[in-house]
Formats: C-alpha cells, structure tokens, sequence
C-alpha cells in the first residue's frame, strides 16, 4: 500500500469525521497523490463547469482520460488481432511443412526438404540439419545441407532445452558456413531420433533480428520437431 495511501486511511481511523479543509490540506501536503493513485479519480464527481476563481474543471481532464482510455483499449485490441492473425499465419506454415515433410518421395527427397525447402515454406532464410561427429548411423550424412559436428556440441549448445531461440545475434559459423554474417536470429530445435543415432538439431535462421525470441510460445515449433524425428525412424526403419 503506497505510504500517501496508508498515511490518509490512518488519519481517517483515528478521525472520522474528517473535514473538507483536512481532505484540502492532506492534498496540499502530497501534491503527487492523484498522479500516484489515479483510480482516485474515479470516486470524484467533477464540477461540470467553471464557477469562480480558484475552482479547477475537471470536465476536460476526465474526457481527455476517456479518451485516452479509449485509445487504449482500442490499441490492446489490436494488438490482440495482430498475435492471433500472426500465430495464425505460423500455425499455417507448421502445416504445410508438416505436408510437405510427409510427402517425401525418398529420404534423399525428405533431407532435402529439411534443407531447402523448410526455409521457404516457414518464411525463413537458411535450415539446417546439424549432426554429431558419429554421422556413420545415418545414411546420406554428407549431403548439402547438412553440417557434422564434434560429439557434445549439441548438448554443449542445448543444455537440457528441446528449443532455443535467440534474437539479435551473430550467425553460428559451425552451423550457416558463409552466410552466418547474415543470420541475426535463429531456432535449434533439438532432433532425437533415436537412442542408438548421435544427437542431431535443426536450426532455422533469420536475418531479421527479431524473427525469433526467448519469450515466443514453442508449442507449434516442438510439433514440428517431432514430426521430423518420426519422419527420420519412418526412413531409416528404426524405433525410438
């Protein structure tokens, strides 16, 4: 409770009756009371007009604060609409992912797809399928697209996390090659496929500095991630 607040609800306890001059002078000692507690506002019943000298209108503040009320909710509203438009949009691109990673006609087709065609359906500028050094379990590792990498990068990168999404950042060498310069922002989303094949991640990213961000929800990202790791069990025949 602010200290003007408890300072008025003692004087009131300890006095009643309190008077109009004591309420007068109460606001001339904390002249930032009404700034600091404006829901105060709302308990006044404002004079509709200028009759004298020294009486203050307070007509015009409270429609200046309705309409600024007003802005903002207005403002809220859109912004609302704009997420729910955008998660739409995202959840859009998900699916059709998610289609085109199951229409694969090989797993050459299915790698290429993670590759290369992922990028252009999420809207993004580079995939990348990123595999541990033991890349011997998984056939085709030296395809274009896909970078080898010492054991324990991944969990060194990952930690315990399945996504990690970074804003305003330099581009990973290890994983984009020459266009890291570019990369601004990024997603490594771990892949497990399997207890017995190397860790593996996919890793999305943007030049957009604030494509990506920790605080965006991963549930739509997560589903995609699994989607590829059963594609891959699908491919290579194994269980998880």
């Amino acid at each position: 409770m602010p200290k003007v607040i408890r300072e008025m609800s003692n004087n009131i306890k300890n006095n009643p009756q309190i008077t109009e001059n004591e309420v007068i002078a109460f606001l001339r000692n904390n002249p930032d009371f009404l700034r600091d507690n404006p829901q105060a506002c709302d308990l006044l019943l404002p004079p509709a007009t200028v009759k004298g000298k020294g009486l203050a209108d307070f007509q015009s503040y409270m429609i200046e604060r309705l309409k600024a009320d007003k802005e903002e909710v207005i403002e809220s509203t859109k912004e609302l609409v704009e997420n729910a438009r955008s998660n739409m949009n995202n959840q859009q691109r998900i699916h059709d992912a998610t289609l085109r990673l199951l229409e694969s006609a090989s797993f050459d087709d299915f790698i290429h797809t993670i590759t290369m065609d992922l990028a252009t359906i999420l809207g993004i500028d580079i995939s990348v399928l990123v595999v541990e050094a033991n890349g011997g379990d998984i056939p085709h590792i030296h395809q274009n697209g896909i970078k080898i990498l010492p054991e324990g990068t991944v969990d060194n990168w990952m930690g315990d996390k399945s996504v990690l999404m970074q804003n305003n950042i330099s581009g990973i060498e290890a994983i984009y090659g020459g266009g890291a310069a570019l990369i601004c922002s990024q997603i490594l989303l771990r892949i497990d496929v399997s207890m017995g094949t190397p860790p593996a991640i996919v890793a999305f990213g943007s030049r957009d500095p604030n494509m990506f961000n920790e605080n965006q929800a991963t549930d739509q990202i997560l589903f995609l991630a699994r989607v590829i790791e059963r594609c891959f069990r699908s491919w290579l025949s194994i269980a998880a």
